[in-house]
């Protein structure tokens, strides 16, 4: 049922934001040297390794970490990166990942490849066995602002407790957080 759901709902989203999609292509394009998209080596189910795409709001020079462990993470922003990320229109082209069966709507956020913290914590606690999402128990509980150790209990608090209802009121909540613009610190 979950993956009929993702299915649907990203074709159905892909459609209705194919607009705003091609604009922000086009601004990534416009203000920046480089590819459009980003396709970042992410952590998936199982801990099986598999790029993600993202709308680039780094420079092309940016180091391969996570945004925290750059020190300044706004010196290697494009002139559009800020916005893109506060709005989480960034995010839109993991539509694919979901269609790909990569992700789905709502599970842990994908950790980075090299986040070797992170993936321990949440192979040792089982979460690793969820596919991850664009939206998720600790995104809508916190987002960047949260320390992975907490983020994995939320994390583990989902595995524990996911169900269609509570996937919908995950979604529910994520939109209210977007449109707020809460949570984000890059």
């Amino acid at each position: 049922m979950k993956r009929f759901f993702d299915l649907f709902s990203s074709f159905t989203a892909f459609i209705f934001l194919s607009i705003p999609m091609l604009i922000t292509a086009l601004a990534v394009k416009l203000t920046s040297q480089g590819p459009t998209l980003y396709w970042s080596d992410r952590v998936g189910k199982d801990n099986i390794i598999f790029k993600m795409p993202k709308f680039r709001t780094m420079r092309t020079d940016t180091p391969a970490v996570a945004t925290h462990l750059l020190g300044n993470p706004d010196q290697w922003l494009t002139p559009v990166g800020k916005f893109l990320r506060k709005s989480s229109l960034d995010e839109l082209p993991q539509l694919w990942s979901i269609i790909n069966g990569d992700m789905s709507i709502v599970g842990p956020r994908p950790a980075l490849f090299n986040q070797d913290d992170l993936i321990a914590l949440r192979t040792e606690k089982g979460v690793h066995v969820l596919t991850p999402g664009l939206t998720g128990w600790a995104q809508i509980n916190g987002r960047d602002e949260l320390p992975i150790p907490m983020k994995v209990e939320y994390d583990e608090w989902y595995l524990k407790h996911h169900s269609c209802k509570l996937d919908l009121k995950i979604i529910m909540l994520t939109f209210i957080k977007v449109i707020k613009k809460e949570g984000v610190t890059h």
